[in-house]
């Protein structure tokens, strides 16, 4: 697999909070979470967002509401890597 389920939780995590999260920060977090960001599972994604993404967010002083976090975990648990996003839909680069 590739970075796709990666690039996605960056997007829907700084969606829910409300700011662009940094990319290099959460690749480290997810590292020292034993977690391989380049071949991020589901499931992976899915336990990070679930314990670990809070303390991650505290350092930057973010407190996800509960609604949020159950509408990110929604969203990460649905997406499919092997589906074009919309951007990519709409891009002049092919998939």
């Amino acid at each position: 697999m590739s970075r796709r389920c990666f690039d996605h939780l960056v997007a829907e995590i700084s969606v829910q909070v409300g700011w662009r999260i940094p990319r290099y920060a959460l690749w480290l977090q997810l590292r020292h979470e034993g977690m391989d960001p380049e071949a991020l599972s589901r499931s992976a994604a899915l336990s990070f967002c679930q314990g670990p993404l809070q303390h991650f967010l505290a350092g930057y002083g973010v407190l996800l509401p509960a609604r949020h976090r159950r509408r990110l975990l929604r969203r990460v648990e649905r997406f499919d890597p092997d589906l074009p996003t919309p951007e990519e839909r709409f891009s002049d680069r092919p998939v």
